[in-house]
């Protein structure tokens, strides 16, 4: 079984890293983190595709459960999961499980996502949990999900796709927006990012670095 964890990381954080960890324990494989090219349903990203792919690499160095994947940042154009996963299917072939880690808040707005009935024919959906912060469904999106949810990891290595997992995770309340703003009015993210990411924003002036 694998596991991917899609998003922008501008720039990885902590709350990122932890979620991932937390979820490879939950699942029993290893995590792939994927930096998107240019997102779907937000502003662009601020730092480069390139730099936040960098950025995850130094992050994920020392470790072994957590792995950078760049499948979206070499495809270019805007980052569909569908398309990621139809990419990873075709590589891994029919049989073999599949993962996409989701948070809440953006599994609350599947049915707006580009394909998002096809992800339930290529991968599995764990749901990232945070304790108070699951947000309510669409009544027909929640009757949809309702018949493939799993108690645990087990069901899921059975089958390549098709249910859905909810993962609890511990909390850091550590939001990337929040961290840029703080580093454009000259604050360093001591214990918000690796050290030596802290390093790389600061080598390379990014979010208005001094």
């Amino acid at each position: 079984m694998i596991a991917i964890f899609g998003g922008t990381y501008d720039p990885v954080h902590h709350g990122h890293l932890r979620v991932a960890w937390d979820a490879s324990f939950a699942l029993g494989c290893r995590v792939r983190l994927v930096p998107c090219h240019t997102p779907p349903h937000r502003a662009p990203p601020v730092a480069d595709p390139q730099q936040r792919a960098e950025m995850l690499k130094l992050a994920l160095v020392g470790q072994d459960r957590l792995e950078l994947d760049t499948i979206e940042v070499v495809r270019g154009g805007v980052s569909y999961t569908v398309d990621t996963l139809r990419a990873l299917r075709a590589e891994y072939g029919a049989i073999e499980p599949i993962v996409a880690l989701v948070g809440a808040d953006a599994f609350a707005t599947l049915p707006t996502w580009r394909g998002w009935h096809e992800l339930f024919e290529l991968a599995h959906i764990g749901v990232i949990s945070r304790p108070g912060h699951d947000r309510a469904l669409d009544p027909e999106f929640r009757e949809f999900v309702a018949a493939r949810e799993a108690d645990d990891a087990a069901p899921l290595r059975r089958v390549p796709h098709g249910k859905l997992l909810r993962i609890a995770v511990t909390p850091l309340g550590i939001s990337s927006s929040a961290l840029r703003e703080g580093v454009a009015a000259g604050r360093e993210p001591r214990w918000l990012v690796p050290d030596a990411v802290q390093r790389y924003i600061a080598a390379f002036e990014l979010y208005g670095a001094p």
